[in-house]
């Protein structure tokens, strides 16, 4: 059968007008999620349950489509499978034991749940879970097909550094100042313990392990991947480090607010450590991935 009489043959043009379509589609969900860190920094303009949904589910559509193309669509529904039930068991029973991250529960913020945790937080697992696993393939330079080697070990350990750095950046806004969770008994880090980033660590590790046994064994994708779609990765994480400085923007609200310990934090000295946060480790992430990936491409262009 030659290629054009094969049914899965895709035309040069159809292939061109596919990958653009893709493309504005994945720009379109980082535009939705960039709208929604504005949200954010005004509330009261739309329902709070909105601009929640705005921050979670762009970003687990474009862990979908993008990892689709890396990963085929049975790779990513994988991940999305992984990330959802590890992510949930761990944080059911940090609420009914305090393991691992500590003593806390959840509000009605974030709206319906499974058990104790909000749906809407199982996705949040999917999305950044998925971008930050993707800047440590870049870190790494490791973009072949498949997993092997000291890769399979290394590449959970670094992507679940770039994961933590997104908490380290929001969670004592989502906390103490938003109350879409409680801290029981506070913490030092603006009323959040500091075991919650070791179970964030611990959590987001054993969804990337998982992840990286399954792919140990597969050839996900047998072609390179152009540089602007890594591109895409990268600028997804950039706009969420880039979002936290939006709540350095001056606002209504009170200057002072208690955690449940009855600490008192200055509400401007927690949105600018997140600020700090997103710009030094966060930023570092995204530029050492954006520079490894030029390097890269740099090398087999003149291979």
């Amino acid at each position: 059968m030659s290629a054009t009489t094969d049914p899965s043959y895709v035309k040069p043009a159809d292939s061109t007008a596919r990958n653009s379509a893709l493309t504005i589609g994945l720009w379109t969900l980082i535009a939705l999620y960039a709208g929604a860190r504005f949200l954010q920094v005004f509330p009261g303009s739309v329902p709070i349950l909105v601009v929640v949904a705005l921050h979670v589910v762009p970003a687990a559509v474009f862990a979908l489509i993008h990892g689709a193309i890396s990963y085929r669509l049975r790779g990513i529904l994988v991940f999305f499978a992984v990330s959802l039930v590890v992510g949930n068991v761990f944080e059911n029973v940090g609420v009914y034991t305090g393991f691992p991250y500590g003593r806390y529960y959840f509000t009605d913020l974030m709206g319906p749940k499974i058990f104790s945790v909000p749906v809407l937080l199982g996705l949040a697992y999917v999305g950044m879970g998925y971008v930050s696993w993707t800047l440590g393939r870049l870190i790494l330079g490791d973009l072949r097909s498949s997993l092997a080697g000291r890769h399979i070990v290394t590449l959970p350990l670094v992507a679940t550094f770039i994961m933590v750095a997104w908490d380290l950046s929001l969670d004592p806004v989502w906390s103490t100042v938003l109350h879409a969770w409680i801290w029981l008994q506070g913490g030092a880090y603006f009323g959040v313990p500091v075991s919650n980033f070791l179970g964030w660590y611990l959590t987001s590790f054993v969804i990337y392990q998982l992840f990286a046994l399954y792919l140990r064994v597969r050839v996900v994708h047998p072609a390179p991947l152009s540089g602007r779609y890594w591109h895409l990765a990268i600028v997804f994480y950039a706009v969420s480090a880039a979002g936290n400085l939006l709540l350095l923007i001056p606002h209504g609200g009170s200057a002072y607010i208690f955690d449940p310990a009855g600490v008192q934090w200055k509400v401007n000295d927690i949105a600018g450590t997140c600020a700090l946060v997103s710009i030094f480790l966060m930023g570092s992430f995204a530029l050492l991935a954006w520079t490894r990936l030029r390097d890269y491409y740099t090398k087999i262009g003149t291979a």
